[in-house]
């Protein structure tokens, strides 16, 4: 009798082993499984992940910028406005400053820089005469803005000759070129007065020739900050596309914040110069 009740508790304790084990090996199972499950969850994309990704698009937008293979947004017409392609923002001005970099270019391009707002800085030859010009302009290019010509001494071109037209345009940029590294892109005639020559000259040079729709910064009555940024903004001469004509000049350079606050607080924004179609201009 002790016999059998022997075998009964043995056969107990091997049934019991058996159940402990497979418990655990079921446990080491689902252990495994939840390593998995875990691992998983870690390969999903998380918010940081996608913050990255929206990083590297950015930076692949800006080398775009860079090698100079962004479409343009803006097309120049024959009264030297600018009228958007496809979907761009109609409401829109282009800024420029002529005979820079005299006095208050750096200072003006700072301050532009901090509104995010770009431009064309023209230049004159005899303005970056020294090394401490070819410095400064150089700053106002590495800060991104567009340098453009406006030839080496501000003539007429209507009164000389030919050779010293191409002088006047080409020389400079070979100069704004070795300075910057650049050529000019944008070419603006000293008061506006081209000749068929440099029309041509221009073009094979491949500049944007452009005069303007409105500027005042010359006029006696608007040589102050105040009556400037009033006029610029409130001048019943502001199209949509305008290309406003300004100079380096100290109240000029005083009524930047004025002025792109006031265009801002019309809803206009400021066309990126790189965004100008250059090849060609639009019949109006």
């Amino acid at each position: 009798m002790k016999y059998w009740v022997l075998v009964v508790i043995s056969l107990c304790l091997l049934a019991a082993c058996g159940d402990e084990e497979a418990m655990k090996q079921e446990e080491e199972s689902n252990g495994d499984s939840k390593s998995v499950t875990v691992e998983k969850e870690v390969e999903e994309p998380s918010e940081d992940s996608s913050a990255k990704e929206e990083e590297k698009e950015k930076k692949e937008d800006a080398a775009g910028e860079e090698d100079g293979s962004v479409e343009p947004q803006y097309i120049m017409n024959n009264i030297w406005t600018f009228e958007p392609i496809e979907d761009a923002k109609e409401d829109v001005v282009l800024l420029t400053f002529d005979d820079a970099p005299d006095q208050f270019g750096l200072e003006m391009a700072k301050k532009l820089k901090e509104y995010n707002a770009p431009a064309i800085f023209f230049v004159n030859g005899h303005f970056i005469n020294t090394p401490e010009k070819e410095e400064i302009l150089k700053k106002i290019y590495d800060m991104g803005f567009a340098i453009g010509n406006h030839t080496m001494s501000h003539p007429s071109l209507q009164d000389i000759s030919v050779e010293e037209q191409k002088s006047e345009i080409v020389g400079l940029n070979d100069q704004i070129e070795e300075i910057t590294g650049e050529r000019p892109e944008f070419f603006r005639a000293p008061f506006g007065q081209n000749t068929e020559y440099t029309e041509q000259l221009a073009k094979d040079e491949g500049m944007l020739l452009m005069n303007w729709t409105y500027g005042y910064d010359w006029e006696a009555e608007y040589q102050d900050a105040e009556s400037l940024a009033d006029i610029m903004v409130n001048t019943e001469l502001l199209v949509p596309g305008a290309n406003l004509l300004m100079h380096d000049r100290e109240w000029t350079a005083e009524a930047i914040p004025q002025i792109i606050e006031g265009f801002e607080e019309k809803g206009y924004g400021f066309i990126d110069p790189s965004r100008i179609m250059l090849d060609e201009k639009k019949e109006r």
